[in-house]
């Protein structure tokens, strides 16, 4: 046994450049050439702020991966964490525990419609994972539809319902996935001029793979209620709900992602709650406790958990339902509740964050579109208006924010607008000041 009183901490202290060594030496980071990047030591974080090695702190406009809504070190949350690990650190998923039935209560509360039941995993992968696994099981089909414009996880089901180009090194793919293209009228597939033509032709692009693929075949249909890695697309009014009608029509489950968009990023305890659909099956993880423990799951409705009332679910994980996991959503929750966020996140997308980035886009000529709801915007970035073409100088976009104390986030030629929903208005002006002398570095290399 340890004598903690002997030994007041148990962790170690790391130089800066003992932890870029041993990073260097020992740690395999995803989706990357190991010999080709230098990852930056973060050695403190508070709210909407990170500061790395060198000293410098940045306002986060990222929010890491668009998971830590409720701001770094939120004394609340640490507290609630640090409790339950004094109470209880783990059990099995075969037994009940306080904080496991709190916190599937509590989800399942701010869900929409019957959707009552929760099963917890640790990511949002393996809840996209599992919500196909109930999908298929629940019709006795196999195909899932999945938009091309997606990103639903890098697990070996999760990266076969990714649509966008992350997928191609694990193919072939798991079997049965069709893909299909969502909306996006600023790039339209379907020659549209407005967002009811864009709708209308997205809905009937989808009817037709339905008749091609063979609609008794199709188990489910899943989607990003706004997509978000592939640019933040906000859908049309009324293409949730005609998906959701199409889905009725032809027996389809109909499964809404929100891992990225979902507790309070799009202004709603979930972003599907802005059309006032309800889906049959919702994945979420990220947000529900902004990655303070690992924590993801899916929120079944009555009619899905029901083919499971007698017959065994063919899956589980050893930490589903962790209780710090779970803990840590219960207070999450609770403090949204207490403060607000769900409005304030709302609030700032409607009164400051659009407003400014529509600003923006009158000064900046390289601005081909800004889009978004709540704390959850893209900046699309273009060398001509007229033709669309891509930005392709982002690596000096994405330096200039960084001189300037921003740090952003970078996808393709869009910078995303995704801080912490707890971001204050002064962190928020810091923020926008520098992407507007960021803009006049895009603008240089933009064919005015």
């Amino acid at each position: 046994m340890v004598d903690v009183a002997a030994n007041p901490s148990l962790l170690p202290t790391l130089t800066p450049e003992e932890v870029r060594r041993l990073d260097r030496r020992h740690v395999f980071h995803s989706w990357s050439a190991q010999a080709k990047i230098d990852p930056v030591p973060v050695v403190a974080a508070e709210g909407a702020r990170i500061t790395t090695d060198d000293g410098r702190t940045y306002v986060d406009f990222t929010s890491q991966l668009v998971n830590v809504n409720i701001g770094y070190q939120h004394p609340r949350l640490v507290a609630a964490i640090q409790e339950q690990a004094a109470r209880m650190t783990t059990v099995s998923p075969a037994m009940a525990n306080d904080m496991r039935s709190a916190a599937a209560a509590a989800i399942a509360e701010l869900a929409p419609g019957d959707l009552n039941m929760v099963f917890f995993t640790n990511g949002g992968a393996e809840a996209t994972e599992n919500a196909v696994r109930m999908a298929r099981l629940h019709t006795g089909r196999q195909k899932v539809l999945a938009a091309y414009r997606s990103y639903h996880g890098a697990t070996a089901g999760a990266i076969s319902l990714t649509g966008e180009p992350r997928r191609w090194g694990s193919e072939p793919a798991v079997p049965g996935v069709v893909h299909y293209f969502g909306p996006y009228l600023y790039r339209s597939n379907f020659h549209a001029t407005t967002e009811q033509e864009e709708c209308e032709r997205a809905l009937q692009h989808l009817r037709d793979i339905i008749a091609a693929e063979g609609p008794h075949n199709i188990a489910a249909l899943i989607s990003e209620t706004v997509v978000g890695t592939n640019g933040i697309l906000v859908p049309p009014d009324g293409y949730l709900a005609g998906v959701r009608a199409i889905c009725d029509e032809f027996g389809i489950v109909m499964i809404a992602d929100e891992v990225m968009a979902g507790f309070g990023r799009a202004g709603e305890w979930f972003a599907i709650d802005h059309w006032g659909v309800t889906p049959d099956l919702i994945c979420f993880a990220k947000g529900v406790n902004s990655g303070y423990v690992p924590l993801g799951g899916v929120i079944i409705s009555d009619r899905i958990a029901a083919s499971f009332q007698d017959e065994p679910y063919p899956g589980g994980l050893t930490y589903s339902g962790h209780p710090l996991a779970c803990a840590s959503a219960v207070a999450s929750i609770e403090i949204f509740k207490d403060e607000g966020i769900i409005e304030r996140a709302r609030d700032l997308g409607e009164r400051v964050i659009g407003p400014r980035l529509r600003g923006l886009m009158e000064k900046h000529p390289s601005v081909g579109e800004v889009r978004g709801l709540g704390v959850f915007w893209a900046v699309e970035l273009v060398s001509d208006r007229a033709t669309r073409a891509p930005l392709a100088s982002m690596a000096e976009v994405t330096a200039s924010c960084k001189a300037a104390g921003m740090w952003p986030f970078v996808a393709g030629n869009r910078l995303h607008i995704v801080p912490p929903l707890v971001i204050t208005e002064e962190e928020l002006d810091d923020g926008l000041r520098a992407l507007d002398t960021a803009l006049d570095v895009a603008d240089a290399a933009c064919l005015v």
